[in-house]
């Protein structure tokens, strides 16, 4: 299954994005900001990301900038209400690989994502991620800790692969809430809270920490 990253700080159209890309098979994960995007998008763990200029923290242009400096080829399809040819240009010779202004129809969009994902040509993946004395088969979805073989849910492995992208990362409630469940799960709830317990109790008490006031780490 494809993984794309919505990066819209409109709730409203990441919302309607989201569900129309889940309605047609893929996985989604919605950044808020910038700099959520850039954090996300440099993981290796999406196919596609689609990008809104006007973000937050971080705008679009900068985004882009600095994940192609960073040598990440993720396909990237700029969504925007810009629709100046100046702007076309600029996000184009920046590096994304498609464009799209605002209002637009979804159909139109899912189009352009499927024909970047065939074409897109892509770098070998990680297939397991390690740290911290644990490591994350993301093929046979197995994980280990130290010499222990530990079952997880789908919904643990999930949050521990996001810990094991970040090693080392204070990441808040609301970034693993919208990773692992979807921003349109209840940012009230303690489910994040009670998932790191499982993780703990499965892991070892000591591998993920709490950074109080601020969220969870995985120590590198």
């Amino acid at each position: 299954m494809n993984r794309i990253l919505i990066a819209e700080d409109e709730e409203r159209i990441a919302s309607f994005v989201q569900k129309g890309l889940r309605a047609n098979g893929f996985a989604t994960t919605v950044a808020p900001d910038g700099d959520t995007a850039y954090d996300y998008a440099r993981t290796g763990g999406f196919d596609l990301v689609v990008l809104d200029i006007g973000l937050p923290l971080r705008d679009g242009f900068t985004v882009l900038r600095e994940l192609r400096q960073a040598r990440v080829t993720v396909p990237v399809i700029v969504l925007t209400a810009r629709d100046s040819v100046g702007d076309t240009v600029a996000g184009l010779e920046g590096g994304a690989d498609d464009w799209m202004t605002k209002p637009f129809r979804f159909e139109e969009l899912l189009a352009r994502v499927r024909l970047r994902l065939r074409t897109a040509t892509r770098t070998p993946e990680i297939t397991v991620l390690r740290g911290g004395g644990l490591s994350l088969d993301l093929q046979t979805r197995r994980a280990r800790a130290d010499e222990r073989t530990v079952d997880l849910t789908a919904r643990e492995f999930v949050l521990l692969e996001l810990f094991l992208r970040h090693p080392g990362q204070v990441l808040s409630r609301e970034q693993i809430l919208s990773h692992v469940w979807g921003y349109d799960f209840d940012p009230g709830s303690n489910i994040v809270d009670v998932y790191v317990r499982a993780l703990r109790k499965k892991l070892g008490a000591s591998r993920i920490e709490t950074v109080r006031g601020m969220g969870y780490r995985l120590p590198t």
